[in-house]
């Protein structure tokens, strides 16, 4: 089984994805399960998709339930770590994931309150969800994050939704001054950074055909790509890693 360091090899690895009912985060929940992760599930909308990745998950012979979750609101992330605990136990682990893309468009035209929203989930609740982690992990002795950001974080995304790669290029940052601030408790804070990825979270569903051929390796990426990336971090071969933006974008 995969374990993180600062857990002891036989207290089970528990591990809360945002954004799970889905996409990238779907894809990381069975990943983990596979690797012996139980699991809470959290989700802003899409009830049945995220009982469906429980259900994956449960088959694979590892514990999952479902929480509906604003990651902006602290009362609500608060209610989804209190829930892992009674349900399951002390979180070991957390995959900030859940995102939204806000107005598409340049800056120029884009909706403030639509921002606002986009800031809120991309940015405000990785330091939410981080910060409810780091008060568990540092109780138990240790544990793993990794946050999804995005190779928009560098590419800037012009004309497309610059507040978004705003956003992710905070979460970079935020990778690098919590690693360094939680490793003497145990606590490794990693980052994975993909590309385009074909999932729902496009408005143009054709646009990982578009941005692949544009890509070195001439293609969207997967998924479970990415999913492998984050179950690396999260495992005992990076037990050397923290503070790492590990860019999984094609060449990108």
């Amino acid at each position: 089984m995969a374990g993180m360091t600062g857990t002891t090899a036989s207290a089970p690895l528990i591990t809360v994805v945002t954004g799970g009912s889905r996409g990238i985060g779907a894809a990381v929940c069975r990943r983990l399960a596979a690797e012996g992760h139980d699991l809470v599930i959290g989700y802003r909308s899409g009830a049945e998709a995220a009982e469906r990745v429980a259900a994956d998950a449960s088959a694979l012979g590892v514990r999952a339930v479902a929480v509906a979750v604003d990651t902006s609101d602290a009362a609500s992330v608060d209610r989804l770590f209190d829930t892992a605990a009674e349900r399951l136990g002390a979180v070991t682990g957390l995959v900030n994931n859940a995102g939204v893309s806000g107005p598409v468009g340049r800056l120029a035209d884009a909706d403030p309150e639509g921002m606002r929203d986009a800031l809120g989930v991309n940015l405000l609740g990785y330091l939410l969800c981080s910060r409810r982690a780091v008060r568990e992990m540092t109780a138990a002795s240790g544990g793993a994050i990794v946050n999804i950001s995005s190779a928009a974080a560098t590419l800037g995304s012009p004309g497309e939704y610059v507040h978004y790669a705003a956003a992710k290029a905070a979460v970079d940052t935020m990778t690098v001054g919590l690693a360094k601030e939680v490793a003497g408790d145990g606590i490794r804070v990693n980052c994975v950074a993909p590309g385009t990825v074909w999932t729902e979270f496009h408005a143009d569903p054709e646009r990982p055909a578009r941005m692949g051929e544009s890509t070195p390796m001439g293609r969207s990426g997967q998924p479970e790509e990415i999913a492998g990336a984050v179950a690396w971090l999260m495992s005992d071969d990076a037990s050397y890693t923290t503070g790492a933006v590990l860019r999984v974008a094609g060449g990108r």
